[in-house]
């Protein structure tokens, strides 16, 4: 019995990244300093985007893009089902309504002839997640989002580090959102960005994220301004410097997390290919995927129910990414959503289950992972046996 407990995931931080936050506590900004924009021009420049704004979470990366997308009530905005509920809780905060969309039974990215399909005069973005890290097929959204006119928001908070058809993740949608939360593939603490390659987008952002106002401390400290001018409505969302210079240590190891992360994932298909109760997701070719979360599918809900009890009392963190958005509560009394509305993803999350894996995970610890995994399907399936 293993006696370490391995979460799903969780932050790697090293004496680099503890100096840098040091030094910043030694310095005359804290906040609204010269760290922020610093980590955004890197940020900006690892995933070939011509600009990057920071904020304080991924949920404000979200929330940023859909003001800059100019979201507003009576707009409809695409939403894969199977995604954390911030995906759909942005369109909200700006007064428009998520329509809920299925997921590709393969892969659980969004289903883009479904998605065509609940294309409406209310219509204003697709949302793209690009689930465990996956990419999704930005050529073929881009092209949708193209022939209706509609604003492509990539929520890319599970794949920093990957590519699509060899283009950073970062650099295929108009917007692009990122979380830099502890478990995601480089962290700030808490944090986000957002990128883009239109100027007139990252100057409303770098407004909305300070109250709509146009200037910041440090700006008005060197022009000499005594005042400022608050032209819209916006909200605390900014980045301390703190933050941004753990996410710009963070950022200087991003290709070698994600080439450790590929490697856990491979390790875990040769551990996995023999068992015949849980499958894996598919990979599509010609991209690379960043493994935030590795995810299996059992056989059935009942298999996953008990491989979730069990593996946990066995201190292995499995948990399960996600929920569809529209079977929450709130989404249920405000909006009317029923079971039935997203068919694939409502079965595929009563069988998904996430493994443990993060870059300080070693091949011995994924053995250690799939062996308490395969006893305690052995155990499932003589339990059944006898019962029946």
């Amino acid at each position: 019995m293993t006696t370490r407990w391995r979460p799903y995931g969780r932050q790697c931080i090293d004496d680099n990244d503890i100096k840098a936050v040091v030094d910043v506590l030694r310095s005359d900004w804290l906040t609204t300093g010269p760290q922020v924009p610093a980590f955004e021009a890197e940020f900006a420049q690892a995933v070939g985007a011509r600009y990057a704004v920071a904020v304080n979470s991924g949920t404000a990366a979200l929330h940023t893009a859909m003001n800059a997308a100019g979201i507003a009530s009576g707009d409809d905005v695409l939403v894969p089902a199977l995604t954390f509920a911030a995906s759909a809780n942005s369109v909200v905060y700006q007064g428009g309504t998520p329509v809920f969309v299925d997921v590709d039974p393969n892969t659980l990215l969004i289903d883009i002839e479904n998605a065509r399909s609940k294309i409406n005069q209310r219509t204003k973005a697709i949302v793209a997640v690009d689930y465990a890290g996956q990419p999704c097929d930005y050529d073929k959204l881009n092209a949708l989002a193209d022939e209706y006119n509609l604003t492509l928001i990539a929520d890319a908070c599970h794949s920093l580090g990957g590519k699509y058809h060899d283009k950073p993740v970062g650099s295929l949608a108009r917007l692009n959102t990122f979380s830099l939360h502890p478990v995601k593939p480089i962290t700030s603490g808490e944090g986000g960005m957002i990128t883009t390659d239109d100027s007139r987008l990252a100057e409303l952002m770098r407004r909305f994220r300070n109250h709509g106002i146009t200037t910041d401390h440090r700006q008005r400290e060197k022009s000499g301004a005594c005042y400022y001018d608050m032209v819209s409505l916006g909200f605390n969302y900014r980045l301390t410097d703190l933050q941004a210079a753990l996410g710009k240590s963070q950022l200087a190891k991003l290709a070698d997390w994600t080439r450790r992360r590929n490697e856990i994932a491979d390790c875990y298909d040769e551990q996995l290919a023999g068992i015949e109760q849980v499958t894996g997701l598919v990979k599509q070719p010609d991209i690379l995927h960043a493994y935030h979360l590795y995810v299996i599918r059992a056989e059935s809900p009942e298999l996953r129910d008990y491989l979730f009890a069990s593996m946990r009392a066995e201190q292995i963190g499995v948990t399960v990414h996600y929920r569809p958005v529209h079977m929450h509560p709130y989404y249920r009394e405000e909006f009317g959503t029923e079971p039935g509305l997203c068919p694939v993803a409502e079965a595929a999350a009563a069988r998904i289950l996430s493994l443990p894996i993060y870059p300080a995970m070693n091949e011995n610890d994924v053995r250690d992972i799939v062996s308490v995994l395969t006893r305690c399907i052995e155990n499932y399936v003589e339990s059944s046996l006898s019962v029946s």
